[in-house]
């Protein structure tokens, strides 16, 4: 889950996607016919009250700066049945929230970022767009991936995003304009084996303020267990891209290592923080990570109880699972499933890791789940990624209440 991102968003949000206004998303520029919406909403309620004259004598509070972003859509309350919010999207791979409550989407093959708002679909363009869908690698599981708000967006307007190129993948950051103007691309990380699979991707800003990377061995598997390799490896950097300080290693991205390929972290508010592993033939994983610590990868995969390597707290067979992206809560942990085309969910109480349970399925792969500022699980399908059935509509992003 990736709410630790400011509270000055998470508030900015919750207030627009909370109206009732219904706005039908237009038809988006991006994959096929592009993107339909699907939505409605309970009539506005009316009021009557007056509310009774201030007699307070405090000085005022400044005036909060008026957001310039684009409203993002207006949604009726979630259900436990999928509501679609977008269909018709091509190999939609990321989301993230903008304070306006617009939602930006990445797109892995078209290497593009579309926004939705309450007047439609909006594809990003400018220097930043046009570097995206130039310099690309795009081959299988490679191409534009994850995608992160700066905490202090408000402020900065800051997008990050990770990438796959001809010499490497990349964490670069770009300057988002309110009209959809992407700005010159920032280079923060460079040099990450890439490959046309394991390419890990996922970005979030923990808790600490820091943004967290995950990668993926590239097909070399040695490099997971090198910690002097980006590869294979949840990063740990400033928002300039630099290591951050208190990593296990002075002056080293590693937070940790022994990955086989990360597709999704979260933390609970205590600061657990959990992560999503593929694994090869027999396991995949859910871990809990912490600093320096070696996930065995490719010495172990699933539960080895070896010295020196950490186990999973859960481990599901791959045909079940291959999982990527997580949404952490208190409560539970939300998992998508791509082979296993299912949401599981992985209760927590009072620190311990519950038995997995299938919240949701019979949307195809999910590639993605996010719980969104109105409290909804958002939810990521991937069946155009060239291994899944498409199906009328796909692949959208729907809404539920969290099972």
């Amino acid at each position: 889950m990736r709410t630790h991102t400011g509270g000055v968003i998470r508030a900015a949000l919750a207030t627009a996607l909370a109206a009732t206004l219904v706005v039908a998303l237009g038809a988006c520029t991006v994959g096929g016919a592009g993107p339909t919406a699907t939505t409605s909403a309970p009539a506005r309620a009316s009021t009557s009250a007056t509310a009774p004259a201030s007699t307070s004598t405090s000085p005022a509070a400044p005036a909060t700066p008026a957001d310039p972003f684009p409203a993002g859509p207006t949604l009726p309350a979630a259900t436990a049945t999928p509501q679609d919010v977008v269909t018709g999207l091509d190999a939609p791979w990321d989301l993230a929230f903008l304070p306006s409550g617009a939602v930006l989407v990445t797109y892995r093959d078209l290497t593009t970022v579309s926004m939705l708002t309450a007047d439609g679909p909006v594809t990003l363009t400018g220097p930043g767009a046009d570097l995206l869908a130039t310099d690309a690698y795009t081959e299988s599981e490679a191409g534009l991936l994850g995608i992160e708000v700066s905490p202090d967006f408000l402020d900065d307007r800051l997008v990050y995003l990770y990438r796959s190129t001809p010499s490497g993948n990349q964490v670069v950051r770009a300057e988002l304009s309110p009209d959809g103007t992407l700005g010159d691309l920032q280079v923060l990380l460079d040099g990450i084996p890439h490959n046309s699979y394991h390419d890990g991707g996922r970005l979030a800003f923990g808790p600490d303020g820091y943004l967290y990377v995950t990668t993926g061995d590239a097909g070399d598997r040695p490099l997971s267990q090198d910690t002097g390799s980006p590869a294979g490896k949840i990063l740990r950097i400033t928002a300039e891209g630099q290591a951050a300080p208190g990593n296990p290693i002075d002056g080293n991205p590693m937070w940790s290592y022994g990955h086989r390929n990360v597709q999704g972290v979260g933390w609970t508010s205590d600061g657990t923080m959990y992560a999503s592993e593929f694994g090869w033939d027999t396991w995949d994983e859910l871990n809990v990570i912490t600093p320096g610590s070696n996930y065995g990868w490719p010495v172990v995969e699933g539960v080895g109880h070896r010295s020196g390597y950490v186990d999973p707290v859960v481990t599901w067979p791959t045909d079940d699972a291959s999982p990527s992206g997580i949404a952490v809560t208190d409560d539970a942990v939300y998992l998508a499933a791509l082979r296993g085309e299912r949401l599981w969910k992985v209760p927590l109480a009072d620190g311990a890791v519950g038995t997995p349970v299938v919240g949701l399925d019979g949307l195809g792969r999910l590639r993605d789940v996010e719980v969104g500022p109105d409290g909804a699980l958002w939810i990521v399908t991937n069946n155009t990624d060239g291994r899944g059935n498409p199906r009328a509509g796909d692949d959208r992003i729907v809404r539920i209440t969290p099972p």
